[in-house]
């Protein structure tokens, strides 16, 4: 023991010494501080005396305008529009941006300098140079990560500014060394993140959801690639999203790039050395070009957005206070995850909920396990991923361990996404080899439906996910601290488990809930501990039926048999030994170390050729459904056992992980 309190010590100490200390000196800031202001590119690609005309006219901006004209405090009036694809999600993000006249706001856990990343960004930077005032607040741990890129962009324009959330040792890149040191010093306030993402545009229309900024999440990954959704709100609810943008950028937590070691390095080292931004070099250049064209296509923004487009009186947007941790008995300080909480407890009929990691903290099992014993529980709905589909395979395995009781204590219909869902964004697969038959829709789980006669890809999950609503005619991550979370590109242990079959991959990251068809939200909270706890979380709730049976039927898609495996108990073949079977992973689940019995008490199922979907509690599902496995697709492999062994072990490290 005390050698490895000498080895952590030490390791603590090195990574001291390697990072020079603390923070820095305020001489040094001021330096880094002039060099920014000498070598700033002042250039106006627009006359700043008419600036507002040189912004792309929109009709997102202008929907929004006639909401807030069109509100007063005691009715106010909103537009709201799903973003259910990520051509969708990148388009509008573009033309609002190219739309800007004032401001500019964008907060966001990742922002990685691939295609999706350099795009957003040169566009923020265009927005500058002709006269918008831009703002970016990123969570440091997983974001930029180059001091030399960060030390150019604050040079490259006057008008833009960048903060890094709670960085690490003050400095923007995080070496395993640091990493190691920052658990060890301040767990606390490392392991608590900023997960909120949100582009704010004039005060008068933003974005929020799931979404980073990378690849995956706009389907643009030749490997994996995300099912997300965010979205749009024009209105009075913008400004809420503004106020909530400043309490972040005003936060002690929210470095300035000349306070970070590394980048402050970067600039005084060639201090006569005018950077500018350069136009990025893409790594598919033409599929970039066609997403900038049909972000700019009048014909194409109304028939994807604002055909879709809900008008609407009551929407929030909530989100948890910065510096989560530091007073974690302020009620305001987990303002998101305390209003999410009362809406589940007051439910009556249904929750479908879609979560990307089933981890339910304390107060959540509380809650469910209260609405269970009810004479009439409100139905349960849980959309969420399997271990072919998900790249936080040690989330997975604590979700795992708990089936039974979230199926006989809490009655949850669990729902687990195919890692080659039939509906599939046709923008991430064009081009890609499957070499896997993808199974068609065979029907929709009992009292949901779903349209069983459309075609794959994005126009048609758009078409399938917008059937049957009101159409009004206006415009309308991540949770890994130690790694293992849904960064699945960076490194051998964070890959999701290989498969059996070939082609994308797909794995689910929306994270969003509806309440007996009446109250819906959307936003970046995954309904586990972390989310409870650690990060801090945003979200829009909206109070409007057509809106909420949009979202359900969103959700409800995603869990129809060509999409998803259904988790049931198994079928008891044995009685005795089925019995006590049960009787021993029912102990073994209770014990926090040591679950090693591996037949659990249920597993996927798929549905059988020729029959029509049901619940898990059905008589008849035996005879209709066959099983697949507990992890169907999984190829065996070292992930199966890092799985069990986190199954076994890993019951205390939930709001770690």
């Amino acid at each position: 023991m005390g050698g490895m309190r000498r080895f952590l010590t030490l390791l603590l100490l090195a990574a001291t010494l390697a990072t020079g200390g603390c923070s820095l000196s305020p001489a040094r800031i001021q330096k880094a501080d002039a060099v920014v202001t000498l070598t700033v590119d002042r250039q106006d690609t627009c006359d700043p005396a008419d600036a507002s005309h040189c912004a792309t006219p929109s009709p997102l901006i202008d929907a929004a305008l006639e909401a807030n004209a069109a509100s007063t405090e005691a009715k106010p009036v909103h537009v709201a529009t799903l973003l259910e694809d990520g051509e969708s999600a990148m388009a509008a993000r573009i033309n609002l941006i190219r739309a800007a006249r004032k401001s500019i706001d964008v907060q966001t856990y990742i922002w990685e300098q691939d295609d999706a990343g350099k795009l957003v960004l040169d566009e923020l930077v265009q927005a500058a140079r002709r006269g918008v005032h831009v703002r970016i607040l990123a969570d440091q741990l997983f974001s930029f990560r180059d001091p030399g890129l960060l030390a150019a962009l604050a040079r490259a324009s006057d008008r833009m500014e960048i903060r890094l959330y709670n960085p690490t040792f003050h400095s923007a890149r995080t070496p395993p060394l640091e990493f190691a040191a920052g658990i060890l010093c301040c767990f606390y306030k490392f392991n608590q993140r900023m997960h909120n993402k949100l582009l704010v545009v004039d005060d008068l229309i933003g974005i929020t959801g799931g979404r980073n900024y990378e690849d995956r999440y706009f389907d643009w990954d030749d490997t994996f690639d995300y099912i997300d959704r965010d979205v749009m709100v024009g209105g009075p609810a913008a400004r809420e999203m503004g106020a909530s943008f400043d309490q972040f950028w005003t936060h002690k937590r929210s470095a300035p790039l000349t306070h970070l070691r590394d980048v402050n390095r970067e600039l005084l080292a060639d201090t006569d050395d005018p950077r500018h931004w350069d136009p990025p070099r893409y790594d598919h250049p033409d599929r970039v070009a066609r997403m900038v064209a049909d972000a700019t296509d009048p014909a194409w923004i109304d028939e994807h957005l604002v055909r879709n487009t809900l008008r609407m009186n009551r929407v929030e947007y909530l989100s948890d206070l910065p510096g989560k941790t530091d007073e974690p008995k302020r009620r305001e300080v987990r303002a998101l995850t305390r209003h999410i909480m009362g809406l589940v407890r007051n439910a009556k009929s249904e929750i479908v909920l879609q979560t990307p990691y089933l981890v339910m903290s304390k107060p959540a099992q509380k809650i469910f396990s209260a609405l269970g014993r009810q004479p009439d529980p409100p139905r349960v709905v849980v959309s969420t991923n399997s271990l072919a589909s998900t790249d936080a395979f040690a989330v997975y395995a604590l979700s795992y361990k708990h089936r039974k009781r979230y199926l006989t204590d809490y009655g949850f219909e669990i729902y687990e996404l195919k890692p080659h869902p039939f509906n599939a964004d046709e923008d991430a697969l064009e081009g890609q080899a499957t070499g896997v038959a993808t199974p068609p829709l065979e029907g929709s789980i009992a009292g949901s439906p779903v349209d069983g006669a459309r075609g794959s890809g994005a126009h048609a999950r758009r078409a399938g996910r917008h059937a049957g609503s009101a159409n009004i005619g206006a415009p309308s991550e991540d949770s890994g601290l130690l790694g293992i979370g849904s960064r699945g590109g960076r490194g051998a242990r964070n890959r999701p488990a290989p498969l059996l079959t070939a082609g994308v991959r797909f794995g689910l990251h929306a994270k969003s809930i509806v309440v007996d068809d009446t109250f819906a939200m959307v936003g970046t909270h995954n309904f586990d501990p972390r989310s409870d706890h650690y990060n801090t979380e945003s979200g829009v709730i909206v109070y409007d039926k057509r809106f909420a049976d949009r979202l359900r039927d969103s959700i409800m898609q995603d869990t129809a048999p060509g999409n998803a495996w259904v988790i049931a108990p198994r079928r008891k073949t044995i009685p005795v030994l089925s019995s006590i079977n049960e009787f021993i992973g029912d102990v073994s689940e209770r014990l926090p170390f040591f679950d090693l019995w591996p037949f659990r008490y249920a597993t996927s199922y798929d549905l059988k050729p020729g029959c029509i979907p049901m619940r898990w509690s059905d008589p008849r599902f035996f005879e209709c459904y066959e099983p697949v496995g507990d992890f169907p697709e999984v190829d065996v492999s070292l992930k199966l056992i890092y799985t069990r062994m986190i199954t076994a072990f890993g019951s205390s490290a939930a709001g770690i992980l």
